[in-house]
């Protein structure tokens, strides 16, 4: 079973999901999954048509913004950005081990103006995520006062 890190009340951030994972989000109260792993990352990772007939069987939307490497490129943050302003929430992420969707959420967080970077690097912390080499990144991205 894939643990759920809650970041905030309304974002979390996860490893691969399994299909069935799914029910679970739902039944903890989450209302929309993203997935940021590019389909056919490694073999036998589920198929991103798999993943997203699940989560909508489970009544969660599901919202593909897929990237390699860190930092998540422009476009990956822009979209997460807009996903956390528009999407019903609570908002589940997932990659491979969960450190992409924690820094897409991170990165979309400064852009937003929502948290200043030291708070975006403890709630990453408390959620088990270890975000204080994204600092500059962080500050760059973050509206400045």
């Amino acid at each position: 079973m894939t643990e759920f890190h809650r970041v905030t009340p309304a974002f979390a951030a996860a490893g691969q999901l399994s299909p069935d994972d799914f029910a679970r989000a739902a039944a903890e109260g989450f209302r929309t999954v993203i997935v940021n792993r590019p389909e056919g990352e490694e073999p036998g990772q589920p198929s991103l048509a798999e993943m997203r007939a699940a989560a909508e069987a489970a009544g969660l939307a599901f919202h593909a913004v897929p990237f390699s490497g860190l930092p998540p490129p422009p476009q990956a943050v822009g979209a997460t950005a807009e996903l956390l302003e528009t999407a019903e929430g609570p908002i589940l992420a997932y990659c491979r081990t969960g450190k992409r969707s924690i820094m897409a959420w991170a990165m979309a967080q400064a852009l937003r103006g929502g948290n200043r970077p030291d708070e975006i690097i403890a709630l990453a912390a408390k959620a088990g995520y270890d975000l204080e080499g994204a600092r500059g990144a962080l500050e760059t991205l973050a509206p400045k006062t």
